[in-house]
């Protein structure tokens, strides 16, 4: 496991759990030389992850599409910013360049991010682990949803699977054990 990609959003939130899990993924990273792949701006759960890596002397790379590079809100001091065009090209770099998928609370970038990855591994374009951190329970609606989708057969069990979830930073232990 050398990159991972972490789709989380550009707003903190209201519980402290979360950005605590933020700063807890961020040392854990630069504890295991774990690269950090992102979408490169210095505001939200993004800021305070990509923060946490590099003050622990972690490597960080952010992809920022133009659009949002016009607001003003990349962040400056990462390992690496890679530039495109558009956000449909941030996530599909997001996507292939790295490792293992992991999904932090977010809104509907992240929701947008999530559900891509998750269809390219049904289509088999991608085999890399997706995780879903469900933070105080903040996806259980988003779990009770997709286990319908299955019973109402929508969805097929397999493809159910492809989505692993923990509750806690410390639990990715299944992405390098």
């Amino acid at each position: 496991m050398q990159r991972i990609s972490v789709f989380c959003g550009s707003h903190t939130g209201n519980d402290p759990r979360i950005t605590e899990q933020a700063e807890l993924l961020g040392s854990i990273l630069a504890e295991k030389g774990v690269e950090l792949v992102y979408g490169g701006t210095n505001i939200g759960l993004m800021d305070i992850l990509a923060n946490s890596v590099l003050k622990r002397g972690g490597s960080v790379e952010g992809v920022m599409p133009s659009l949002i590079e016009e607001k003003r809100i990349a962040h400056t001091q990462l390992t690496r910013m890679i530039l495109v065009s558009t956000l449909e090209e941030r996530k599909k770099k997001l996507i292939e360049d790295c490792d293992a998928i992991v999904v932090f609370p977010g809104s509907y970038g992240t929701m947008d991010e999530l559900f891509s990855a998750l269809v390219l591994k049904q289509l088999g374009k991608i085999d890399k682990p997706i995780v879903l951190l469900n933070i105080g329970g903040f996806y259980d609606p988003l779990l009770t949803q997709l286990d319908h989708m299955v019973n109402l057969g929508f969805m097929t069990e397999l493809f159910r699977s492809h989505l692993q979830v923990v509750e806690d930073c410390r639990q990715l232990h299944v992405l390098w054990d």
